[in-house]
C-alpha cells in the first residue's frame, strides 16, 4: 500500500483542486477576466423556489393544430381541382377530422378520388351522395395522422417556447412537456412575470392580408360580408389623449404571405419620428412572393396581421423588392423586442391556454436557502461532534472524509450544471446524515479486528475489505432508487434525487478512498503503534 500511496494522494488533492476551481465562480463575482477563457465559470444554478421566478403549466390546443391542418388541405386541395378542372360545390371542413367535398359532375368523381388518394395518404376516403344525389367524397383524417399531428404540436410549442425563453434572456429555465398536452414552463429569477407570460402565450401568427376596398365596410359591419371577406381591427393610440382607437378593416381571408418565410426580425429606430418599429426580412421565396404581390396591387392597401389583429395597412407605392418589409404601430422600445423575439421564435402551431400561474418570491427563496444552510449546518456539527466522542482520533479522520464530502456534492452541481432546489438541500442533509455511515461500518469492522488481537495494519486491511461489500451493496442499491426518481419524478422529486445521486458517489470516494490514504499514511507509513477508535 505504501508504494501507491504518493499517487492515491496526488488523485486526492487534485479532486480538491478540481472542487475548488468549479465552486469559486459560486462564492463571489469579483473574477478576473482571463479566468472565463481558461477555466469553468459557470455558478451553483438556483431552482425556482430558492431564487424566486414564475411557474406556469401551459395546456396546448392541439384540436386547433388539427383545425388549421384541416383548412390548409381545403386550400390546396381547392387549388388542385381547379387547376385539374374538376368543377366541384362545396368544400367544408366537418368536426376536426374530415373534410367534404361536394361536386358538381359524377364523372368527376373517379378523377377526384384518384388525386385525391395520390396526394393525401393520411386521409381515408370515401364517395357517397347528398339528400340530393350530388356525388359526395369525404375524407377522414386517420387516427395515427391525428396522434402524429396533436404530438407535433406539442413538440413545436415546446421547441418555439424554449426559443422564446432563451432570446428573453431567462437563465437555467426549465421547460419540458407533460402529459396531456400541455408544457410545464418554470422560470426561476424572472423580475416581470406579466412581460414574460405575455410573451409565452402570443400566438405570433403573422399575415400579409390585402384590404377590401371595393366593398363597404358599413355594409359589413351590418352583416353583409362579401364572400372571401372577413372583418378585422386595427388598434392604435391616440398620442394627444393616450386613448387606445380601433378601426374595422374588410380584408381578404386569403393571406398572400406568412411569416413561414421570415428569417429575421430587428428592431430598428425611425430617424423621421424617433420610434421604435420592426424591420422584417424574408428568405428568397418570401421575398419572390412578397415582390409579386406588391407589384400586382400598387396603390392598393396591404395589411400587416399579427394574431388577427391588424398592426398597420399601408398603401402599397410600388413593386418591394429585397425581402423586406416593417411593421410600425407606435411601439414601445419594450413592445417593439418582445414582438421581434415571437417573430424570429416563430409562430406556436396552436394557441396555448395557462392552467396554472404562481409567482414566487425571491424573499421566500432567501428564507429557504437561510434555513437550509442552518439545518446543513447544524446536522453537519451534530454528526462531527457524535463522531469525534465516539470514535476518538479515527472520528476526526471520517469528520474530515464528510467535509470533503459536501465540498464535492456542491462542486458536482457545479460540474453537471445541476439546479439546488429545497429538495435539493434536503437531499444533502440526508447525505450528511448518511455519509458517516461507510466510516461507522468500517470502524466497527476494525474494532472487532483489535479485540481479536490483530496489528493496527492488519486491522485497518481486515476493516476495509471485509465492509466494502456492505457498504458497496447499500449505496448501489440507494443510487439505483435515485436514479428511478431522477428519470420519472417530477422537479421537486427530480431536485432531490439530483443531490442524492451526487451524494452517494461523493461519499463512497471521500469515506472508503480518501479516509484510507490517512490510514495507510499513519499507521503503514508512519508506522504508528496503535489506533485510536
Amino acid at each position: 500500500m505504501s508504494k501507491n500511496l504518493g499517487w492515491r494522494a496526488g488523485v486526492v488533492l487534485f479532486s480538491i483542486l478540481w472542487a475548488i476551481v468549479f465552486l469559486i465562480p459560486s462564492l463571489t463575482d469579483q473574477l478576473p477576466v482571463w479566468w472565463s477563457h481558461i477555466l469553468p465559470k459557470d455558478k451553483i444554478r438556483l431552482g425556482l423556489d430558492l431564487q424566486g421566478g414564475i411557474h406556469l403549466v401551459l395546456e396546448v390546443e392541439s384540436v386547433k393544430a388539427l383545425e388549421s391542418h384541416l383548412e390548409s388541405v381545403i386550400d390546396d386541395l381547392k387549388n388542385e381541382l381547379r387547376r385539374k378542372k374538376i368543377r366541384y360545390a362545396e368544400i367544408k371542413r366537418q368536426g376536426m377530422e374530415k373534410i367534404v367535398l361536394t361536386l358538381i359532375n359524377n364523372e368527376d368523381t373517379e378523377q377526384s378520388l384518384d388525386s385525391i388518394k395520390g396526394s393525401y395518404s393520411d386521409f381515408d376516403v370515401s364517395p357517397s351522395s347528398d339528400d340530393k344525389g350530388a356525388p359526395v367524397v369525404t375524407l377522414s383524417l386517420k387516427k395515427e395522422a391525428v396522434a402524429h399531428i396533436r404530438k407535433f404540436a406539442v413538440d413545436q410549442a415546446l421547441e418555439t417556447i424554449r426559443n422564446r425563453i432563451d432570446q428573453f434572456g431567462v437563465s437555467e429555465p426549465e421547460i419540458r412537456p407533460q402529459e396531456d398536452d400541455r408544457i410545464l414552463v418554470q422560470l426561476p429569477g424572472v423580475s416581470d412575470p406579466k412581460r414574460a407570460v405575455a410573451l409565452i402565450g402570443k400566438t405570433a401568427l403573422l399575415e400579409f392580408k390585402l384590404v377590401d376596398d371595393e366593398h363597404s365596410i358599413e355594409d359589413a359591419l351590418k352583416g353583409n360580408i362579401p364572400p372571401g371577406d372577413e372583418i378585422l381591427y386595427e388598434y392604435s393610440i391616440d398620442p394627444k389623449t393616450g386613448l387606445q382607437k380601433k378601426e374595422p378593416l374588410l380584408l381578404k381571408k386569403r393571406s398572400v404571405l406568412t411569416g413561414q418565410y421570415l428569417t429575421d426580425a430587428r428592431v430598428q429606430i425611425d430617424n423621421r419620428y424617433n420610434e421604435p418599429y420592426v424591420s422584417l426580412s424574408f428568405d428568397s421565396r418570401g421575398a419572390k412572393i412578397f415582390e409579386r404581390v406588391t407589384g400586382e396591387n400598387i396603390k392598393k392597401r396591404l395589411a400587416i396581421v399579427l394574431d388577427d389583429k391588424v398592426n398597420s395597412a399601408p398603401v402599397i407605392q410600388d413593386k418591394i423588392a429585397g425581402g423586406r418589409a416593417q411593421i410600425t404601430g407606435r411601439f414601445s422600445m419594450e413592445d417593439a423586442r418582445d414582438l421581434a423575439i415571437v417573430l424570429r421564435a416563430g409562430a406556436l402551431p396552436a394557441p396555448v391556454k395557462i392552467l396554472e400561474e404562481r409567482t414566487v418570491g425571491p424573499s421566500l427563496g432567501k428564507d429557504s436557502i437561510e434555513k437550509g444552510s442552518k439545518s446543513m449546518m447544524i446536522g453537519g456539527i451534530a454528526v462531527i461532534i457524535f463522531m469525534v466522542i465516539y470514535y476518538s482520533f479515527s472520528g476526526i479522520i471520517a469528520n474530515l472524509a464528510l467535509i470533503l464530502n459536501i465540498l464535492f456534492i456542491m462542486a458536482g452541481l457545479a460540474f453537471f450544471g445541476a439546479t439546488l432546489t429545497l429538495p435539493g438541500i434536503a437531499g444533502i442533509v440526508l447525505t450528511i446524515g448518511m455519509a458517516v455511515d461507510a466510516n461507522v461500518l468500517i470502524y466497527e469492522r476494525m474494532r472487532e479486528e483489535l479485540r481479536l488481537g490483530k496489528t493496527p495494519r492488519s486491522a485497518i486491511d481486515e476493516g476495509y475489505s471485509k465492509a466494502w461489500v456492505a457498504i458497496f451493496d447499500s449505496n448501489v442499491t440507494t443510487l439505483i432508487a435515485g436514479l428511478v426518481l431522477f428519470q420519472f419524478g417530477t422537479g421537486p422529486i427530480r431536485g432531490f434525487a439530483v443531490t442524492l445521486c451526487i451524494g452517494i458517489v461523493s461519499t463512497l470516494y471521500s469515506a472508503v478512498f480518501c479516509t484510507r490514504i490517512i490510514f495507510d499514511y499513519l499507521y503503514v507509513h508512519r508506522n504508528m503503534k496503535k489506533i485510536s477508535i
